[in-house]
């Protein structure tokens, strides 16, 4: 039997934990449903008139299209995005959201100290492409070295990484398109989970290696080396001209070894993707616990995907930590909206049909879940895409809601790990920052055991307190930062989700 879920007083509909059958109950009102309702959809508690608004967790997720009687199954055929409140209440639980922080005891992993004072959690080689043009070049020279066995032997190298890229040219070199790739390029080829790495362009490109260079400075060049195609002497001369300079740098990339490093030294990137009715439910708030309890340790948890937060960022605003903080995300909310319709779309473009099928109606409902992921502590800054990620606490950077740009972005930034919660079933993995899935239903855990590092859905199935799960969470993280490898590395997912946002005009 379906049971319903009331997650505030105020709501106007409850979420079903199980499918309801046609001709069952699942509120208990005496009215039978006409037809089957699937698990993690929406049902009336209360008759609404066309007009009328849809509260969930206390919050306006749309309004009724139509009529809606008691026990009717709420969803896209008659409920549809509407404004929201935009009255921003800055601040006023900034007093609530410090005393959140919980206290706890400093804690270690064993991670990669680098030069720059910054920490790995995994050790790679990068391959990085400036350009499309030597995309094939640096994906070729990785394969080859990956088959030579040339890694064999170096304990302290969790591979090669080849980043490739579909731009790198055709662009203004002034533009926020160049401005955006260069932040990406530059914060993969420092990251503090890389050990050395490997720019390879063209030579003739818009995105030239030592403008780059230049604009960012010194900081992380001891692990940086370049070499272009026209420079080599062709695509073949530069794959072997790779190969051997890998050969060259694998005993200095793994003389570094695993060390006690603190806790605080961790930047974590929340991710959520084919998300359903339980993500807001079971696995997001949970990952709100380990949010927190990653502030209490001093190091920061990264909140992306700017469209999918829309609707939920009062929520946000009201714990922010300054009113410059506030103003910068509330002028990428803005942005966002007039990119939206100078591209005749709506914020509510968002949902996806797997978001749709798994409960979900509109882009208010699904920033609420999105939200959640960034726990209760105070919002202490807001990062544009890919910028480098440098203060503790629970932050937001700006990024679009499609996974693997968005991560892009936050690997960038500095994130050395990404948590990623899924509720349709995700396949996706990140380099040089190794990503952890977590499902939000028994379900789909038993359905992808491979993909899946944990499941949440035991909070609902079992009653799981979501301080547990979000506790497991955290020690999840921590055993990872420590060398513990993720399914989707097992799987070798990673090498196509690097994805630079391309901004502006292609020349």
């Amino acid at each position: 039997m379906a049971e319903p879920l009331i997650l505030h007083p105020a709501d106007t509909v409850a979420v079903l934990t199980a499918r309801a059958p046609a001709g069952s109950d699942p509120l208990g009102l005496g009215v039978p449903l006409t037809a089957a309702i699937p698990a993690g959809h929406k049902v009336a508690r209360v008759a609404m008139a066309t007009g009328a608004v849809v509260l969930k967790f206390g919050q306006i997720i749309g309004t009724a299209t139509q009529a809606i009687a008691v026990g009717d199954h709420v969803h896209t055929h008659n409920c549809a995005f509407s404004a929201h409140d935009q009255a921003y209440a800055v601040g006023v639980d900034l007093d609530a959201a410090r005393a959140a922080v919980p206290q706890t005891a400093p804690l270690t992993f064993q991670g990669y100290a680098r030069a720059d004072g910054r920490v790995g959690t995994r050790n790679y080689v990068a391959l990085i492409a400036t350009v499309n043009c030597s995309a094939t070049v640096i994906r070729k020279a990785t394969a080859e070295i990956e088959a030579s066995g040339l890694l064999d032997g170096y304990a302290d190298v969790d591979g090669i990484v080849a980043l490739a890229h579909g731009t790198g040219c055709g662009m203004d070199e002034d533009g926020p398109g160049y401005a955006i790739l260069d932040r990406v390029l530059w914060g993969h080829a420092t990251h503090p989970n890389v050990g050395a790495t490997v720019f390879v362009g063209l030579g003739c490109e818009v995105m030239q290696i030592a403008r780059m260079q230049a604009q960012f400075g010194a900081a992380g060049t001891e692990r940086f080396h370049a070499l272009t195609i026209q420079g080599t002497g062709g695509t073949r001369a530069t794959i072997d001209a790779i190969k051997a300079h890998v050969a060259g740098i694998l005993p200095q990339v793994n003389a570094v070894a695993r060390t006690p490093q603190a806790m605080a030294a961790l930047r974590i990137a929340l991710q959520c993707g084919g998300s359903d009715g339980f993500s807001a439910i079971t696995a997001n708030p949970a990952l709100g616990v380990a949010s927190d309890l990653l502030v209490a340790q001093g190091a920061t948890a990264i909140l992306s995907e700017t469209p999918e937060i829309y609707g939920a960022e009062n929520l946000l605003l009201r714990r922010a930590a300054t009113p410059a903080v506030a103003d910068k995300l509330i002028a990428q909310i803005r942005w966002w909206e007039r990119y939206t319709a100078q591209n005749g779309g709506s914020m509510d473009n968002n949902p996806s049909p797997g978001n749709k099928q798994g409960g979900i109606t509109t882009i208010l409902e699904k920033s609420l879940g999105a939200a959640a992921k960034g726990g209760s502590t105070p919002l202490a800054a807001v990062y544009d895409y890919a910028d480098r990620v440098d203060a503790p606490g629970f932050v937001f950077m700006d990024t679009p809601g499609y996974d693997p740009v968005s991560a892009t972005g936050q690997i960038a930034g500095g994130a050395q790990i990404v948590v990623f919660t899924t509720g349709r079933g995700s396949a996706f993995g990140s380099k040089p920052a190794p990503t952890i899935k977590i499902a939000t239903s028994d379900a789909l855990l038993a359905q992808m055991p491979d993909d899946m590092d944990m499941g949440t859905g035991d909070i609902v199935s079992r009653g799981t307190p979501i301080a547990v799960a979000g506790q497991a969470i955290f020690d999840l993280i921590r055993a990872t930062a420590s060398g513990q490898v993720t399914k989707s590395e097992a799987l070798g997912l990673g090498d196509n989700e690097f994805v630079p946002w391309q901004v502006g005009c292609v020349m």
